[in-house]
Order: structure tokens, then C-alpha cells, then sequence
């Protein structure tokens, strides 16, 4: 007896008796973990071996290792903590990768750490993503796959922050503030800023606690970079 076979399905690019052609498969995205606590990196390389769409290629526990591991391995995302111990931190880490790379190895920040002056600097660096270690993992999951896709994934309480202050009015610097800043931002000590502007040092350190105040920073690579974002150096 010849064996009934039922209709060809039209969309079936095969003939019949053809092998089936096999879907294809998106490749996962490949991460190099950036965290200087071993146990951090541990738990993060068992998280994201759940998920089938991302591949973790590499560790790092200091800025200038994952620096060397972006050139080295190009990967898709480089998750990125801040605070890195002695040494290149992770602003400065994410600067020489995304520079390096030409924008191809995108860094997504995965921090604790949530003042406008660590956003910003991150930003400015060129960090795609800014996210706290507190999210849940299918946030950190989405938020990998749309930093490799190049769009920028930020948690909702960094969000916010941005917000607030992109509708909250420039903070106003009186002169002597913005000569201060100014020299703040080419690295000057107190008492080179006080030579400069024939000031004496106690006179600088007030000006420049009135300038955190009104930055809303409490370092000098703080209120450097809020000063930059605002457009607020002479």
C-alpha cells in the first residue's frame, strides 16, 4: 500500500523528501564583566548563564584589564562598574573603550553609585546604559540586549534623575564662582587657585563649598562635571 501523505504546505521552501532548512539563529551577546569584587563577578557570570542570548567572553577586576580585554576580545557590551579599587576607574575605563572601539564596544554601567555628578561623568564618557545593581535580572537582561543594539538603557530611578535635572533651571554662579570652576577644571590645587586669583586658600575653600552646594556635588570631579553639562565654565 502507497503510504497517504497530506498537502504541501506552501510556505514549505523544501520539496517534498527535502531536508528541512534550519532556522537561523541569532547569535548571543557577547559581555566582559568589569568588577573588582570576585564574588560580584561570580554571581553576575552564573545570572547571565541563564540566559541563552548572552555569552560572557571575559573578566576583569580593574579598569586598565578591561580596557586591554575590549580591544583584545570585542565584545558586544562591556558591564561596567565605577568604584574599581586603586588605579583607572570605571569613567575613565569606558572613555578608552568607547574611544578605542569607535563606538562599537558599547559599556553599560552596573553600580551602587546614583549622584548626578557619577551619571553624568559616565554619560559623558560615553556609556551607553547606566544601571543600579538593584534592578531585577530580566532589567539587566533587557538592558544588556539594548545596549549591544546601541540604544541607551537607563534604570528608572537614574532616569528620573536625568529628567529632573534637564527641566530644573541652571544653577547661578556668581563671577568669582565660574573663575574658580574655571580653574577647577584645568586641575589646579586650592593653593595654585588662590595664587592664580590673588585669593587666600580659606577664601577658595568657601567659594568652593558654595559651588557644591549649588551643584549638588560634594567632589571636585563632581562639580567639574555637572559644570560641563550645564555649560557653566567661562
Amino acid at each position: 500500500m502507497t503510504p497517504t501523505t497530506g498537502p504541501t504546505d506552501p510556505t514549505d521552501p523544501t520539496g517534498p523528501g527535502e531536508p528541512a532548512v534550519p532556522a537561523e539563529t541569532t547569535p548571543p551577546v557577547r559581555v566582559v564583566l568589569c568588577d573588582d569584587h570576585a564574588v560580584v563577578r561570580a554571581g553576575l557570570r552564573a545570572l547571565l548563564g541563564s540566559d541563552p542570548g548572552v555569552a560572557v567572553v571575559g573578566e576583569a577586576d580593574s579598569g586598565a584589564e578591561a580596557v586591554a580585554l575590549a580591544a583584545k576580545l570585542a565584545p558586544d557590551v562591556v558591564l561596567m562598574d565605577l568604584q574599581l579599587g586603586p588605579g583607572m576607574d570605571g569613567v575613565e575605563a569606558t572613555r578608552r573603550i568607547t574611544a578605542a572601539s569607535g563606538g562599537s564596544v558599547h559599556v553599560l554601567v552596573l553600580t551602587t553609585y546614583d549622584t548626578d555628578a557619577d551619571i553624568t561623568r559616565a554619560i559623558e564618557a560615553g556609556a551607553t546604559g547606566y544601571l543600579l545593581k538593584a534592578e531585577r535580572p530580566d532589567e539587566l537582561f533587557t538592558a544588556i540586549h539594548s545596549a549591544a543594539a546601541g540604544r541607551t538603557a537607563l534604570s528608572a530611578p537614574v532616569a528620573h534623575r536625568v529628567m529632573a535635572r534637564m527641566r530644573s533651571p541652571r544653577p547661578t554662579l556668581t563671577d568669582r564662582e565660574r573663575d574658580i570652576l574655571g580653574q577647577l577644571s584645568r586641575g589646579l590645587t586650592n593653593r595654585d587657585i588662590a595664587k592664580a586669583l590673588f585669593l587666600s586658600e580659606a577664601t577658595v575653600k568657601t567659594h568652593l563649598g558654595r559651588i557644591y552646594d549649588k551643584l549638588g556635588v560634594d567632589t571636585r570631579a563632581g562639580a567639574v562635571a555637572v559644570a560641563k553639562e550645564q555649560r557653566l565654565l567661562p
